[in-house]
């Protein structure tokens, strides 16, 4: 179990990466497919949705950079908490705007998935 947190960060850093290329075929293996995601809007996504809305243009991730992540490893399950800075054109408008997040990765016939995301604004 020795390093699952620190793989799990990193993991998480692709996602976001992903997002901001819109790199469907990394988010469609790394997230799960029950995955809930509560925005910091309180819309909900799921994987379907949120994926959906990146493809279609209604949203459109410039930017998610991370910063202050800590992991609490749980065994087959990691919980990430931490701030992230997000540029996102959504339904048309253009924000940019800072979060604290809970993120839940859990691992699933040896590999690792997001299935929960919950953020914040902190400004």
């Amino acid at each position: 179990m020795a390093g699952n947190g620190s793989t799990v960060i990193a993991l998480d850093k692709k996602r976001m990466d992903a997002m901001a290329a819109k790199d469907i075929a990394t988010l469609e293996e790394i997230i799960a497919d029950d995955m809930i995601y509560c925005h910091s809007s309180a819309r909900l996504d799921t994987k379907a949705s949120l994926i959906g809305n990146m493809k279609s243009g209604s949203t459109v991730y410039q930017s998610v950079v991370p910063s202050d992540v800590k992991a609490q490893d749980l065994g087959d399950a990691v919980v990430l908490t931490g701030l992230a800075r997000i540029k996102v054109n959504s339904g048309g408008k253009a924000m940019d705007f800072g979060v604290r997040f809970t993120d839940v990765w859990a691992k699933r016939n040896g590999k690792w998935q997001m299935v929960a995301w919950q953020s914040t604004k902190t400004e």
